[in-house]
C-alpha cells in the first residue's frame, strides 16, 4: 500500500510537470456511452474510445492482424502511468479496440517498446508448435525516479500465445539492467541476419545516443556500439529509435535509423529526424553530414513500423503519434485525447550518394473513398468535411485555403522556396502560446509535380510528391471548413469524400 501511495503521489507531481492545464483533465470511462462523434473527434485516424494516448508501441503484424500497441492512461486525458492500449486492424484502416494489455507492477509504468514475433521460439516463452509473440518495454520507476536515482529505466519483456489476447511478463524482468543513466529507454527489435545467422538487435535510446544490442533469445542482451554524430540534433532527449532495411531506387541496400527528439524540432517540440547509411550487424555508419527531417509539420512524432510484415508485401509500414509535447496536455478535446497519423509506407528516393527518405499514404486508405469529383477553378465548395484533395500545380508559387463563413482558415502556400502551412487562424487556437504558428519546409530543389492533401476533423496532412516531402499538423476548427479557394493549379483536380472507420 504504502508503494501504492508513493506512486500516487509521484503521478500527481508529474501531473504537474506536463500539464500547465491539469484543471482541463477528466477521467472518462470507455463505456460511457462515447460515439466517436464528439467535436473534434477523428473520423479516419486511429484515436482511444477515452482518455490519453501518446506513443505507439509494439506494431507487429501476426496472422492477418495489424497490432497496434500504444502509451494509454485510462484513469485521465492528460498523461499518466503508462500501460499498453491495445488495437488490431486487418487493414490499417479499421481498427477493434482490445483490452488494456499491458499495466504497471512492483518494477514500474509500462514506457514504449515494441514486439517480435519469435518464430523459432528463441526465447523458450513458447513452443515449437506455438512460438509467442513478445513484447519488448521500458519499464519506468516512478520511486526511483523521486528519489534522483539514475538506474530507474529498464528493459522487461511480456509475451503472448492467444494471437496477442492476453500477455504474461517474463518472470525474471528485467532483462536489461541500467549501467547508471536516466535516459535509457524505448526499445525497438527486429531480426536480422548476419553473416548467415539470425540474431535479435534492439536498439535503444540512451539519453543523446542510439546504443545497439544484439541477443540470441531475446534475454540476454549485449552492447554493440553507439551512434551520436556530431551533427545531429539534439535540441532535447533522444527517444523511441527505429532501425531498418530499404532498398535504394537503383537496388542497393541501405539502413534507415529513425531517432525522435524533444524539443528541438523543426517546427518547435517534438520531430523525428532520419539517418541513411550502412549497418554490418553491429555498427550504424552514415555518410550523411546534416539533419533530415521525416515531417516538418509539428505533429508527426515517436513513430515507428510494423515487425513482421510478409516478404510479399514488401513494404515498411510506419505510423506516428499525431501531436506534440508542447501542447499535447491541453488540446481542445475533451473526452479522449491524442490520435495517430495516417499509416504510411516509407521508401527511399533521391540519386546517390543523397538519398532521402520519402513516406506516403498507404493505398488501403482508398477503400474510404465513397464519391470522386474532377474539380477546376479557383473556388471549390466542400458539401463534406472528410476530405482527400490532390492537385497538380502549374505555376511556380500556389496557394490552397480551406476556409469557413466564421473566418476560421488554414493556408498551404508555396512562397520564396518554401512549403508554408499557416494555422495562425485555423480555429481554436489560444490553449497554447505556440499553437498557432506558420510551419516551413524548405523545397531546395525538389520540384513540387503533386500535392494529396487529407483533410480530418482535427488534422491535415500533406505528401508533396510521393511524399516527398510531408507536413502534418494539428487543427481545430470550431465549425467545418466549406470552401476551398486555389490559386496556381491545372484545371484537372480531383476531390474525395472520405467516410468515417467508426
Amino acid at each position: 500500500m504504502n508503494q501504492l501511495v508513493k506512486h500516487i503521489a509521484i503521478a500527481s507531481a508529474l501531473f504537474l510537470v506536463f500539464s500547465c492545464q491539469n484543471d482541463q483533465s477528466e477521467t472518462v470511462s470507455e463505456s460511457s456511452g462515447n460515439t466517436y462523434q464528439e467535436p473534434h473527434r477523428p473520423q479516419f485516424h486511429f484515436s482511444p474510445k477515452a482518455n490519453w494516448m501518446n506513443d505507439p508501441n509494439g506494431m507487429v503484424y501476426f496472422e492477418g492482424e495489424y497490432h497496434l500497441f500504444y502509451q494509454y492512461y485510462p484513469d485521465s486525458t492528460v498523461w499518466g502511468p503508462m500501460h499498453w492500449g491495445h488495437a488490431v486492424s486487418t487493414d490499417l484502416v479499421h481498427w477493434e479496440h482490445l483490452p488494456v494489455a499491458l499495466e504497471p507492477d512492483e518494477l514500474g509504468w509500462i514506457f514504449s517498446g515494441s514486439a517480435v514475433f519469435d518464430a523459432e521460439n528463441t526465447s523458450g516463452l513458447g513452443t515449437e508448435d506455438n512460438p509467442p509473440l513478445v513484447a519488448i518495454y521500458t519499464y519506468h520507476d516512478p520511486v526511483g525516479a523521486d528519489a534522483g536515482r539514475d538506474d530507474f529505466q529498464t528493459q522487461g519483456i511480456a509475451f503472448s500465445l492467444d494471437k496477442g489476447r492476453t500477455w504474461k511478463k517474463y518472470e525474471d524482468n528485467p532483462v536489461l539492467a541500467n549501467p547508471g543513466i536516466r535516459d535509457f529507454r524505448d526499445p525497438k527489435v527486429s531480426k536480422i541476419q548476419v553473416e548467415g545467422r539470425d540474431k535479435w538487435m534492439m536498439s535503444l535510446a540512451v539519453k543523446d545516443k542510439i546504443s545497439f544490442y544484439s541477443s540470441e533469445d531475446l534475454l540476454q542482451w549485449t552492447h554493440e556500439s553507439d551512434f551520436n554524430p556530431p551533427w545531429a540534433a539534439y535540441g532535447g532527449v533522444w527517444e523511441c529509435p527505429d532501425l531498418f532495411p530499404l532498398t535504394t531506387p537503383d537496388g542497393q541496400e541501405k539502413w534507415v535509423l529513425l531517432v525522435s527528439i524533444n524539443p528541438g524540432g523543426p517546427s518547435g517540440g517534438s520531430a523525428t529526424q532520419y539517418f541513411i547509411g550502412d549497418f554490418d550487424g553491429q555498427t550504424f555508419s552514415t555518410d550523411q553530414n546534416e539533419i533530415q527531417w521525416l515531417d516538418y509539420g509539428a505533429d508527426n512524432y515517436a513513430g515507428v513500423t510494423w515487425s513482421n510484415i510478409p516478404a510479399s508485401d514488401e513494404r515498411t509500414l510506419f505510423i506516428g503519434w499525431m501531436s506534440n509535447w508542447l501542447y499535447a496536455n491541453v488540446v481542445p478535446t475533451e473526452v479522449w485525447r491524442s490520435a495517430t497519423t495516417l499509416p504510411r509506407e516509407l521508401f527511399l528516393w533521391g540519386k546517390s550518394p543523397e538519398w532521402h527518405l520519402a513516406s506516403r499514404p498507404v493505398k488501403e486508405l482508398e477503400k474510404l473513398r465513397k464519391s470522386s469529383h474532377e474539380i477546376s477553378g479557383d473556388t471549390i465548395l466542400l458539401e463534406e468535411e472528410l476530405v482527400e484533395l490532390v492537385l497538380t500545380p502549374d505555376e511556380e508559387t500556389f496557394r490552397i485555403v480551406f476556409n469557413n463563413s466564421e473566418g476560421e482558415q488554414v493556408i498551404l502556400e508555396k512562397a520564396d522556396g518554401m512549403l508554408i502551412l499557416d494555422r495562425t487562424q485555423s480555429g481554436l487556437v489560444d490553449f497554447n502560446v505556440r499553437f498557432p504558428a506558420r510551419h516551413q519546409a524548405p523545397l531546395g530543389e525538389l520540384t513540387v509535380q503533386r500535392i494529396r492533401i487529407y483533410l480530418d476533423r482535427s488534422s491535415i496532412e500533406v505528401f508533396i510528391n510521393e511524399g516527398e516531402l510531408v507536413m502534418t499538423d494539428l487543427l481545430f476548427p470550431q465549425h467545418r471548413y466549406t470552401q476551398i479557394e486555389l490559386k496556381g493549379f491545372a484545371d484537372e483536380n480531383r476531390l474525395h469524400y472520405l467516410q468515417s472507420i467508426w
